[in-house]
């Protein structure tokens, strides 16, 4: 008896594996959804099986320009991502960047585009603070995400110098997310 009802939970427990699907929308620290850290431009489709994925090819490799790669919702062509592969007009190159444009991408904490500072600071540990012209950027190395900060959400004595340090205790908590990357290395 006790065998048949070992069996039984073995069954159970495989069969209740086989139905979980990957939520498309997660983000994790080497994946989106179904495109992982290893992923390959030529693998895209795979990865996104029901979005339609366009390629902008410059044709100027020399320049070092990137080819954006951008995804689309099939039904809604809203933009949902863009990538730029590590070596551009190469088909077997991994993605390293990635620019998260849809709200529905977020994080296991709930994290996505639509963010403020505060709930960036309260659920992961910032790494660093860059001051550049336009922007602040907040890096999450725990997790190779980083996002973008306009100037304009910070007070007035912190928009023009960009040497200066700021500090996190500067940035007002309801700053708003302008950009999210993940970023793989």
């Amino acid at each position: 008896m006790r065998t048949v009802f070992f069996n039984f939970t073995i069954l159970l427990f495989i069969l209740s594996g086989c139905n979980s699907k990957q939520d498309p929308y997660t983000i994790q620290k080497k994946s989106i959804g179904l495109l992982t850290d290893s992923t390959i431009v030529k693998e895209l489709q795979l990865s996104f099986p029901n979005d339609s994925i366009s390629q902008f090819i410059g044709g100027d490799e020399f320049l070092g320009n990137s080819n954006i790669i951008k995804v689309y919702e099939k039904q809604t062509q809203k933009l949902l991502l863009e990538l730029t592969p590590k070596e551009a007009l190469d088909s077997l190159s991994i993605i390293q960047n990635i620019r998260v444009m849809d709200p529905r991408f977020k994080t296991m904490k709930g994290l996505n585009k639509n963010a403020t500072y505060q709930s960036i600071s309260s659920k992961y540990k910032v790494s660093s603070i860059q001051n550049t012209i336009r922007n602040l950027i907040i890096s999450v190395d725990d997790m190779n995400l980083y996002f973008t900060i306009e100037k304009t959400e910070l007070p007035e004595n912190l928009r023009y110098e960009v040497g200066k340090k700021i500090e996190a205790v500067s940035i007002p908590p309801k700053a708003r997310i302008k950009d999210f990357y993940i970023q793989w290395y």
